[in-house]
């Protein structure tokens, strides 16, 4: 029988005999996260000594812990980014990675816009407010009609393009890859990341962490962005500079941020947290249930395709 290991905590939370049925009918074994918690290198050394599978979430699969790994054949991320997962020995040992594209970018789209709403509208300041006994109005943004920027579109990118729609705002994106028609049939201006920092009202980011994307959003950009500018990250936190963007924040350069990437999770000390114009996550957003479920059995799906070509 073959062993995987199973990281997410989410995983299968939903639809649990289902995902158990694929497994035992396929003779694989799997071991769930003992931790509760996004596990270490340390604790996935010891983990993954005689697996044969991993299904992962963020827990860091570097080089260090797939050279332990000596049976691995197969990673399945649950999720969409592998920044987290040393691509580069995973080919060198020939071990299978694949993602589950497409599974979680509604509820991804769905979230980024909520954080959106609540930084504009101030909602999470105004709801702590009235439990306090204040009752006083507290002054926003509108969102409807204002200039909204897109930095990356794939699924996601796509998926807040359809919502910015149904508030008549004017988009604007960039991406490493232009689908020139896709632009022209939603009407998106397709400009430069300076051009967007500048001009926008919104910025909402969902590109993958690489090296040029790392601190994309720094010092420099920020200093010329409009003074009620929101910035939303669902990405990944390396490529927000956390320091730069607290600075624009606090010395009101900017309007407030949404953030539910951070560059380290839970982040230890950050000052973000203590700004009532920055609402925060903990790298939820594509935890609905549909997602959940459909994630859980596209990794499932995916493990169990790559263990049998091996």
């Amino acid at each position: 029988m073959k062993k995987v290991l199973v990281t997410p905590r989410s995983f299968a939370k939903y639809n649990h005999q289902e995902i158990l049925a694929l497994f035992q009918s396929n003779n694989i074994e799997p071991i769930f996260n003992p931790y509760n918690a996004i596990m270490n290198e340390e604790q996935l050394i010891e983990a993954l000594k005689d697996v044969d599978g991993l299904i992962v979430g963020v827990d860091p699969i570097t080089e260090k812990v797939i050279n332990s790994a000596p049976n691995l054949k197969a990673i399945a991320k649950y999720g969409v980014g592998i920044d987290n997962i040393d691509m580069n020995i995973a080919e060198a040992k020939k071990i299978a990675v694949s993602r589950t594209v497409g599974a979680n970018s509604s509820a991804v789209a769905d979230y980024s816009f909520a954080l959106l709403m609540a930084v504009a509208r101030r909602v999470v300041e105004i709801h702590n407010g009235c439990k306090n006994g204040d009752w006083g109005k507290k002054i926003a943004l509108d969102v409807f009609g204002k200039k909204i920027g897109i930095l990356g579109l794939g699924a996601i990118g796509r998926g807040m393009v359809q919502r910015a729609k149904g508030f008549n705002m004017d988009i604007y994106a960039y991406d490493i890859f232009k689908d020139e028609a896709y632009i022209q049939e939603n009407n998106i201006k397709f400009v430069d990341v300076e051009t967007i920092v500048q001009e926008c009202d919104f910025i909402s980011i969902h590109m993958p962490l690489t090296e040029e994307t790392h601190h994309m959003i720094n010092r420099d950009l920020l200093s010329n962005a409009k003074s009620n500018l929101v910035l939303i990250n669902t990405a990944r936190g390396g490529i927000v500079d956390e320091e730069a963007l607290y600075e624009a924040i606090a010395d009101n350069k900017i309007y407030g941020a949404g953030i539910d990437a951070f560059e380290e999770e839970p982040p230890q000390n950050s000052k973000l947290l203590s700004l009532e114009n920055v609402v925060v996550g903990s790298h939820t957003a594509a935890s609905s249930f549909e997602a959940t479920n459909l994630m859980s059995l596209m990794a499932t799906e995916n493990i169990i395709r790559d263990l049998e070509r091996m």
